[in-house]
Order: C-alpha cells, then structure tokens, then sequence
C-alpha cells in the first residue's frame, strides 16, 4: 500500500533532487547541455566543488551569496513574526463572543483565498509610484511619495508588507484552532486565583498554544524562506529584494547563457539551510518538552 506513493515520491521528487546535486558539480549551461532538436551531445565537464567554492566565496558575479543569504533571513523573519504577531491577535479577537463573528472570519480569510498572482499584481498597482492609491493618499495627505518598487530599500519593505497581508490568515486560522482547544476551566480557575489578563495571556493562553505555535512558525519560516512568486510578480529582477531562491530562478531561466550548474548550487545550499535550521528548531522544542 505504501509503494505507489513512495514511487511518487522518488520520481516527482528524488530524481530532480539528485540530478540537481549532480548538477552541483558539473559546469553544465545552456551552451553545454545535450540538444536532441539540434542532434547536440553533451558536453559539460566535472568541476568538483568549484561551484560551491564560488558560490560560498561571496563573489558578485555569483549572486554575492552572503549579502543574499542576509537579505532572505531579514525577508523571512520580518514576514514570520508579523505573521504570528497579528494573526495572533486576530485570533484572540475572533475567540471572543462578539457580533458578527462569523462574517469578520470570512473577510479575514479571503486574502488567503485569492490566488497569489492575482493578489501580487493588485498590490504591484497599489504600489505604482504614480498611479497607485497608496502615493495619492500619501500625497493627499502631504507626506513623501517614495517610488515602492525602484531600486531601494522600499522595495523589500513593500514585497514584505503584501506577503504579511497573504500570510496572516493561515497563522490566524490555525491560532484560533489552538485556542478553541485550549479548556475554558483553566481561564476560570486563573481568574479565581487573581490573574490578570496579561497573567492569562502569558501562564494559560501561550503555554496552551505552544505545540500549534511550533508546528505553523517551523511551516512558516520554511515557506517564507522559498517563497518566489511574491518577490518576483511584485518586484521582478530586483537587486534589492532579491532573495536565494530568485536568484537561482535568475540563473537558471534568464541570461545569454543559463547556468544550470550555479543555479542548482543555490538550490542545494538552500535545502541545506532550511535542514540545519529545522534540526536546531527540532532540538531546541525537544528540550522545551515537545515530542515531535
């Protein structure tokens, strides 16, 4: 019963993973790579470790990989923590009796709901220097019109704030499950001791949501962490926003000659990032008393 999925698994997955580390040590490109239309061989050479050496050496012609490394750890932690911070706080407030709860969820989610392309390209219009609504009102108002999407740190800010406003509603559903869960006799038995709200907050309400907040951070770094298609419809080929997992696609798709092998060196080191991360997370939760 398990065999046709792991046979899934090897070839959807597996197999490009191995042949993109294979790739890793190669100088594979566009020009080198086998052509069955035009009846071109293969010509691509083993290199052994060179790509990574290049590629860890930080030089710019190679995406400058520490400077890009700095900047996705930024895009990734400011995105998470405002993920949970707010969606937190959402989810307190929908957990409350109040009128028209249900109708405050739904809108609270259609931001998850709308595909993210169509998203990103409204947002891409709400950001436009000239045309866009948020410059008209910043104008209105008397304040500067920065150009959102130009070659400055406006443009990280603003890719940020549109994958925050996509990325809460999942942390905000799952946070209001974990507080559902939670039993109310542990809030009157703390409010009869003297607790107040903050006491609550801090002895009942994270403790209850330890193991929910764990599983969605550790989710919600890993997909921040690769998320291509916010940056790249909203900001396209932008130095300033760019991001491991862009700059390989950049490599890979865009250039006079495409570079396989480069852009499947970031891919490894990418994996590799996010395993060693996940093993330090696993580690540190196991100590905290978590099982998983």
């Amino acid at each position: 019963m398990v065999l046709p999925v792991v046979v899934v698994i090897a070839v959807l997955v597996l197999y490009p993973l191995a042949q993109g580390v294979f790739f890793t040590f190669t100088n594979i490109n566009e020009a080198n790579i086998a052509n069955p239309v035009l009846d071109r061989p293969a010509t691509y050479e083993g290199v052994g470790f060179k790509n990574y050496l290049n590629v860890l050496s930080g030089d710019a012609s190679y995406g400058a990989f520490w400077g890009t490394l700095v900047r996705t750890i930024i895009w990734t932690f400011g995105c998470v923590f405002f993920h949970y911070t707010i969606g937190l706080g959402l989810a307190l407030l929908l957990n409350r009796e109040v009128k028209g709860r249900t109708l405050y969820r739904v809108l609270l989610i259609l931001p998850w709901a709308v595909p993210a392309f169509i998203s990103a390209f409204a947002w891409k219009y709400m950001f436009n220097a000239q045309y866009g609504i948020i410059n008209q009102l910043l104008r209105s108002v008397g304040l500067p019109d920065p150009v959102w999407l130009g070659q400055s740190d406006w443009a990280l800010f603003a890719v940020i704030v549109v994958n925050v406003w996509l990325g809460v509603p999942f942390m905000m559903v799952a946070l209001l499950g974990g507080l559902q869960s939670i039993p109310g006799d542990l809030y009157e038995a703390a409010e009869m001791d003297g607790a107040t709200p903050w006491q609550r907050f801090r002895n009942v309400t994270l403790p209850g949501l330890r193991s929910v907040s764990s599983t969605v951070i550790l989710l919600g770094i890993i997909w921040t962490f690769n998320m291509f298609p916010v940056i790249y419809l909203i900001a396209g080929p932008n130095p300033n926003t760019r991001i491991l997992v862009t700059y390989a696609f950049e490599r890979f798709f865009s250039g006079a000659s495409r570079d396989y092998a480069v852009a499947s060196t970031y891919g490894v080191l990418i994996l590799s990032v996010l395993l060693v991360f996940a093993s330090v997370y696993r580690r540190a939760l196991r100590k905290q008393g978590e099982v998983w």
